[in-house]
């Protein structure tokens, strides 16, 4: 195992009914900021909970952050924060929104000419607004780690930033809040967690027995629960609490410390978001496939654990078991309702070489060097 600095300092409030203690781990004379997206937490029930835990609070709303918040937006939002001098920001939403309000906590304070190289440049982060999160869409982790990803609509970039300043101090975790959740962002969500695991998981074997078979578990989790919650009319409560667990311990780092992480799946889904609007997670589960069989004898010892320990693959030779294994992994993906070919969201090979002109210079795409930009455009082809 590697050498690894672990810290997550976030306080889980977990359960039904934990929205009515926000008040609790408020500061009492705290001036809020709310921030949401579209507005479905004004239908579902969400929006009212939390005005009502909030009745003592100055609360001021900013609501309209997009999927995949874009940068315009946000700025919108610090100018706000700047003016009314808020001093604390909760975020009621999904992984967008939360990215979104880390963001704005930390171009609050920003002295530099331009907020945008917090993103493009990885300008220091000093200081950042304190914030917390009601989480009401299991997926992205954002809810107990300390990163986001912000978009810029005017050029069509998707850039990652983070900050151990940008932990929240507490998120509140009640499964009831994706009761209303449409099936595609529930299939999202499933995606998300599975896709986030398998960029710290499935790479190279340094001896982590713990970070392992905890990943191994959060997959097998996700791939009997994420079913049942697609398959039933009416939600329940312990699959949806399974579900969003799982996607919180996906990425809140555990999983990642001492092992080698990846992220190259991300970077070029990214590139297919920033283009075409394509879900995040509908992104990933195009790319990994291709990623997967483009490194299956650099990355075989571990697609070959993946294969047995998450798969139940133990019979046959080494080619066919990984070769079963990426083939098991797409059918989960489309068992859960999302398509896996670039030709069903109308991208074809003009777009893929736009992307791959977007990587020239880098040398590797993602955390290792096994991901070469000439590879990027090889396993988005095989993805048509």
């Amino acid at each position: 195992m590697e050498n690894f600095d672990f810290f997550n300092p976030v306080k889980i409030l977990f359960g039904k009914g934990k929205i009515a203690e926000l008040g609790n781990h408020i500061p009492k004379d705290a001036k809020i900021l709310m921030t949401y997206g579209g507005g479905s937490i004004k239908k579902n029930g969400v929006y009212d909970q939390v005005k009502t835990a909030l009745e003592a609070y100055h609360v001021t709303e900013f609501g309209g952050i997009e999927p995949n918040p874009h940068f315009e937006t946000l700025m919108k939002a610090v100018e706000i924060v700047r003016s009314e001098k808020i001093d604390f920001l909760l975020a009621v939403g999904g992984g967008s929104v939360l990215d979104g309000t880390k963001f704005i906590a930390a171009a609050t304070y920003y002295e530099g000419e331009d907020e945008w190289d917090i993103l493009a440049k990885h300008a220091e982060i000093s200081k950042a607004m304190d914030l917390g999160a009601v989480l009401t869409l299991a997926a992205t982790g954002s809810e107990m780690n300390s990163g986001g990803v912000v978009t810029k609509a005017a050029t069509k970039e998707k850039m990652a930033f983070g900050n151990p300043l940008l932990f929240p101090k507490f998120s509140v975790l009640d499964p009831e809040t994706t009761y209303s959740l449409p099936q595609r962002q529930i299939t999202n969500g499933i995606v998300d967690a599975f896709v986030h695991v398998m960029e710290q998981y499935l790479t190279y074997p340094v001896n982590s027995p713990v970070q392992d078979r905890f990943a191994e578990g959060i997959l097998l989790t996700l791939i009997e629960e994420g079913p049942k919650a697609l398959a039933s009319a009416t939600p329940d409560y312990e699959n949806r609490a399974n579900l969003m667990w799982a996607a919180t311990m996906a990425l809140n780092g555990l999983i990642g410390m001492g092992v080698k992480s990846d992220w190259a799946t991300h970077m070029i889904g990214h590139e297919l978001t920033a283009f075409h609007g394509i879900d995040h997670a509908v992104t990933l589960a195009i790319v990994l496939p291709g990623l997967l069989n483009q490194l299956k004898e650099k990355r075989g010892e571990k697609l070959l654990q993946y294969a047995e320990r998450v798969w139940n693959i133990t019979e046959g030779s080494e080619k066919k078991r990984k070769n079963l294994a990426i083939e098991k992994t797409e059918a989960f993906f489309n068992q859960v309702g999302i398509a896996t070919h670039l030709s069903e969201y109308n991208v074809g090979q003009d777009s893929i070489d736009v992307i791959v002109k977007r990587f020239e210079g880098r040398g590797y795409v993602g955390m290792l060097p096994d991901v070469e930009v000439k590879d990027v455009a090889e396993i988005l082809e095989a993805r048509l």
